[in-house]
């Protein structure tokens, strides 16, 4: 793989500390401002691969590899790098609680407006309400934080630095707890019937076989039977109950996801932790992908090994993350079933993606795409099928002017910058204009799929064909880095790729948090076991019966006249053959190679003993 994440990792962690930390102060915010979202985007540049690379872990001081505590040397030594990332990310959490001790989970400065000319008119209410970006990035820092503290602990002798890092750990768990009942709280299930415009919208991005409209959608329900019956029985807490509730009717389709914010009338989700007050919600119960696919991403790293494994959940987060997990499920089987509807053409497959309320993009392809081969997975599909995903970001790459030359004026580059623009309905219901967003991460959201594709793939040729374009989508990222010398290193500077004009100084934690995401999927993906092929586990396995039976002929040889030169070579033969067959399952190559050796060494044998046995 092109990627080599290690090296990019130190380098972003240098450039990071350089600009952040450099000296006593800390510079929070970057080219978008200071909110609950960039803030933790920033800090997660650390944080994520001190959490999900061993290799990067920093909470345990003595055990910090050289050149990882090296690229942070702006911000301390192995011991302070540690002990300043506690006071941090305590401040985020104190800046980040109302008074009454409620966790604020606003978009603030993220928020823009749905008509770019009243951008001047947002109030501050609106830009106060509650997003499911920043549940979903809290989500990720928290676990990290709490799993950091309590291995950290467990290494300091200071009663002070420990009661530091127990109210850090205190802090983060009721952030924690807030941040998964914000997530209950905004999972929308949005039912329809066939006629409406909403299932009209729905049946012409399924219908790829141009059939019948009344049979598309009993088979569309039909598929969707399962997932229909646990909305309505399984989802009690939270949003979306009393929604699942009009599903009785075998009429109607439904979708189901997350919205942008709180739902209108969600109901208060009960909980034993202090998370304080739980505010009324404005969001229409809708899914947005986007939002989605953020919550998604948050929640699988609740029930992940690390979770597990390091307890970071109490009884009441326990609780939450079963329902929350329950959502996970059905909102990753239901946008696989409406991805892959169909025997002939997947709905993924027709470019660009259509959703239900008349937007289409190739921005909603890329996140159907990741939906879709987590679900494949998850039902241990074919290489075929994934490979079929492959394509699709291929044709992604290509659209988006990733791995093409874009023209004059092309459309495609507002993928990228300003990028893909969706207004928030309800959110003036605060007062003010309505609000919009801006997803601008194409570029990430791609690599990112297409890495954790290629770890996915066993057949060479597919496997192939990801990691090649994994290796172009990189260099184009590479290529965005700002050039400025203050900010050298991070990222986004689009006009060092496209013609858009503005060259940008300051750094995007929006956006370097997402390559940070990439490069800690990569290392993930080279530290699993490489693709088994049965071709070459066959080959091995031959090739090891001849070198054992030829080896146990040489043992019965004995040649005892050659002594101990003959019986070392022996044991080192034994010991490559043994190591052979236990590597034979997960490394067939490296069996292979290793059964050759055997071979040639038995060989040198053998025609030493035929040359002394021939007459003179």
């Amino acid at each position: 793989m092109d990627v080599q994440p290690r090296q990019h990792l130190l380098e972003i962690w240098r450039a990071f500390a350089s600009y952040s930390g450099n000296g006593a102060d800390w510079r929070w915010g970057g080219r978008d401002g200071s909110n609950s979202i960039s803030d933790a985007e920033q800090l997660l540049c650390i944080m994520s691969p001190a959490a999900d690379v061993p290799t990067f872990r920093i909470d345990r001081p003595d055990e910090t590899e050289d050149d990882v505590i090296g690229s942070l040397a702006a911000l301390g030594d192995h011991l302070e790098v540690p002990k300043r990332l506690v006071q941090l990310i305590t401040v985020y959490l104190e800046k980040y609680t109302a008074d009454d001790g409620t966790p604020i989970f606003s978009g603030d400065s993220y928020f823009s407006a749905a008509d770019p000319e009243a951008i001047d008119e947002i109030k501050p209410e609106q830009r106060g309400l509650d997003v499911v970006d920043s549940f979903s990035i809290s989500v990720t820092l928290m676990l990290a934080t709490i799993g950091f503290a309590k291995t950290f602990r467990a290494v300091l002798t200071r009663e002070a630095l420990r009661q530091q890092v127990d109210r850090l750990e205190q802090m983060a768990s009721a952030r924690l707890t807030a941040a998964m009942v914000g997530l209950l709280r905004s999972f929308a299930v949005n039912v329809f019937d066939a006629t409406e415009e909403e299932g009209r919208q729905l049946l012409r991005t399924t219908n790829q076989g141009a059939q019948p409209e009344r049979q598309v959608v009993e088979e569309l329900r039909r598929s969707l039977r399962e997932i229909n019956a646990r909305l309505r029985d399984d989802v009690t807490i939270g949003s979306g109950a009393e929604e699942g509730s009009r599903l009785d009717n075998p009429h109607r389709l439904f979708e189901c996801g997350w919205s942008w914010g709180l739902v209108e009338d969600a109901p208060v989700v009960q909980v034993n932790d202090p998370i304080g007050r739980q505010r009324d919600g404005v969001a229409e119960p809708k899914p947005y992908l986007y939002f989605t696919v953020v919550a998604l991403d948050a929640i699988r790293s609740l029930f992940s090994e690390r979770t597990r494994l390091l307890g970071l959940l109490n009884e009441d987060q326990l609780r939450l993350a079963q329902a929350l997990q329950l959502r996970w499920d059905l909102t990753q089987s239901y946008w696989s079933v409406v991805g892959t509807f169909g025997s002939d053409r997947w709905p993924l497959e027709d470019l660009p993606w259509q959703t239900t309320d008349g937007r289409a993009s190739d921005y909603f392809s890329l996140l159907i795409s990741g939906m879709v081969v987590q679900d494949l997975i998850t039902r241990r599909a074919s290489d075929a099928d994934l490979a079929r995903v492959g394509v699709v970001l291929d044709e992604l790459a290509n659209r988006s002017r990733i791995t093409r030359r874009p023209f004059e004026h092309d459309p495609a580059i507002r993928l990228h910058h300003p990028g893909e623009a969706f207004p928030l309905v309800g959110s003036e219901k605060s007062g003010g204009p309505q609000l919009g967003w801006v997803a601008s991460d194409f570029a990430p959201v791609l690599l990112k799929r297409t890495v954790h594709l290629a770890g996915l793939l066993s057949d060479n040729e597919a496997r192939q064909n990801a990691t090649s374009l994994a290796g172009r989508v990189w260099t184009h990222l590479t290529e965005r880095r700002i050039a400025d010398d203050r900010a050298a290193d991070l990222w986004d500077d689009p006009s060092r790729v496209f013609d858009v004009g503005t060259t940008q100084t300051l750094p995007s934690w929006y956006y370097t948090k997402r390559v940070v995401d990439c490069l800690i999927t990569a290392a993930q993906v080279i530290r699993s076991s490489p693709p088994r092929s049965e071709r070459l586990a066959d080959i091995a396995s031959d090739l090891l019966i001849e070198a054992e039976h030829l080896y146990d002929q040489e043992q019965l040889n004995g040649l005892p006249q050659r002594g101990e030169r003959l019986r070392n070579e022996l044991e080192q033969v034994n010991r490559q053959l043994q190591r052979a067959r236990r590597i034979l399952r997960q490394r067939p190559g490296s069996a292979k190679a290793l059964a050759e050796d055997v071979l040639i060494r038995l060989d040198r044998l053998a025609a030493a003993r035929e040359a002394t046995a021939e007459p003179v």
